[in-house]
């Protein structure tokens, strides 16, 4: 498989491959294909069909439940009561834009720049990170008069025109302008913490020369706070801390992707500060409303009213009621069931049990984790990065109805990611079809 494979290839539904669909099923994807089209990609050999969610499981038509480690939208669980009440009440009541004036978002704003912290004191609400990603990058051009942005060489941060031009993993059709420079992310697996912040750094000012040799001056620097796409390489405290040094060197703002680490994930509230990061901009998104569509960004007072003052900006539904009481719930799930702390101590436990596992296992070569976000390197017998066998520890593991995925620049990292309301009780059961599955793929 391309190092350029697409962001979900290793364990993307193949109708070639299908295997055991109902008929029912089989037809459901026939019909699938021909309304929705090749850009809608399904995961598994046999892809999951949920008729409904609670907490962390996810259950099909027959009743039969699947253990969720994949997804981190629903931060707080699938169907969370609390979010499904607050969004019920709200939808009776209101449900407007922010060109009104109103208290909620308001509200809203002032509790989470709190969180946030660090002088980013101003929030703009959109409806998807991919939005918020795009405003970022308005953002930093307009108030640096520049055009370059660097980004990592297998990073996702969205589909719109703009973030998909500094998203590499959507593939090697996508095209990447001239004014984007693209960097290689650490390798944990071979680099101390030590040597990979230094040498992210060069790479920082080595982007930047090609930027200028192309007549281009640096704009920004965006990177996601735990390089979730380019393998989980953001998971050792202070690796990013020079490279935001040195394109600030450079006039550049530095940009704190954290729709994946954010809200929690890592055992923390975001994942810059543990980089030693002081971000000019941080965007987020997806499990910020558990599903409702909403999306921020974060900005200093400074770059936020240059751009409000020359630019006319507005986002009709951004941070309307509805997803505002979305947001709202999830952040008091957070705090009174004492999510984040958990997903530390819990994560720091199971980081052990993941390392164990790996030593016995000859398919597995550097494990990686933060919070409840982990990475498993799987290799062949030379000890290369090998896609067929993700691909199939994945699939042996949804045969067993637990869900993961894979991802990484060769697409060989299995990406362990379970919503936040995972505990003790969850983790035998992931860790034992993890272990029976690379038994089978270290077999075959």
């Amino acid at each position: 498989m391309s190092t350029a494979a697409n962001l979900h290839m290793a364990n993307s539904f193949d109708p070639a491959r299908a295997r055991s669909l109902s008929a029912a099923d089989a037809d459901l994807v026939a019909r699938r294909q021909r309304s929705m089209g090749a850009a809608y990609r399904l995961f598994y050999d046999r892809p999951v069909h949920p008729v409904r969610g609670e907490g962390v499981w996810l259950y099909d038509a027959d009743g039969n439940a699947y253990l969720d480690a994949y997804n981190n939208v629903p931060v707080v669980g699938h169907a969370n009561p609390v979010v499904q009440q607050r969004v019920a009440a709200q939808l009776g009541v209101l449900g407007t834009h922010t060109r009104y004036l109103g208290d909620d978002v308001v509200d809203y704003a002032e509790r989470l720049t709190g969180l946030v912290g660090h002088g980013l004191a101003q929030a703009v609400f959109v409806c998807t990170g991919s939005e918020a990603v795009d405003l970022a990058l308005r953002v930093a051009r307009h108030v640096t008069g520049r055009s370059g942005v660097i980004a990592t060489a297998h990073a996702y941060h969205g589909t719109t025109a703009a973030a998909a031009a500094i998203s590499p993993s959507l593939g090697p059709n996508n095209p990447i302008p001239t004014d984007v420079e693209l960097i290689s992310a650490p390798d944990l697996a071979t680099e101390s913490p030590e040597a990979a912040a230094a040498a992210l750094a060069d790479r920082v000012h080595a982007a930047v020369a090609a930027l200028r040799a192309r007549g281009v001056e640096p704009a920004a620097l965006i990177i996601d706070s735990i390089l979730s796409s380019d393998g989980l390489q953001g998971t050792s405290p202070g690796v990013l801390g020079p490279a935001a040094e040195a394109i600030r060197a450079h006039g550049g703002l530095y940009i704190a992707d954290e729709v994946q680490p954010g809200f929690g994930r890592t055992g923390a509230w975001w994942g810059f500060p543990g980089q030693e990061v002081e971000p000019d901009l941080v965007v987020v998104g997806k499990p910020m409303g558990n599903g409702m569509p909403i999306a921020a960004l974060f900005s200093r007072p400074e770059h936020l009213d240059r751009f409000g003052a020359d630019m006319r900006f507005f986002n009709t539904f951004g941070g309307n009621q509805v997803s505002v009481a979305a947001g709202q719930a999830v952040l008091d799930e957070l705090i009174d069931r004492d999510l984040v702390a958990r997903a530390g101590t819990l994560g720091a436990a199971m980081l052990g049990e993941l390392r164990g596992i790996a030593e016995a296992a000859e398919v597995v070569g550097d494990v990686r984790g933060s919070g409840l976000f982990f990475a498993l390197d799987i290799v062949n017998d030379a000890g290369l990065p090998d896609a067929t066998r993700a691909s199939a520890v994945v699939n042996r593991m949804r045969d067993d109805r637990v869900l993961i995925s894979a991802s990484g620049p060769a697409a060989n990292v299995l990406k362990i990611r379970p919503p936040l309301v995972f505990d003790e009780t969850h983790a035998p059961r992931l860790l034992e079809s993890l272990t029976q599955a690379l038994r089978v793929v270290t077999r075959a």
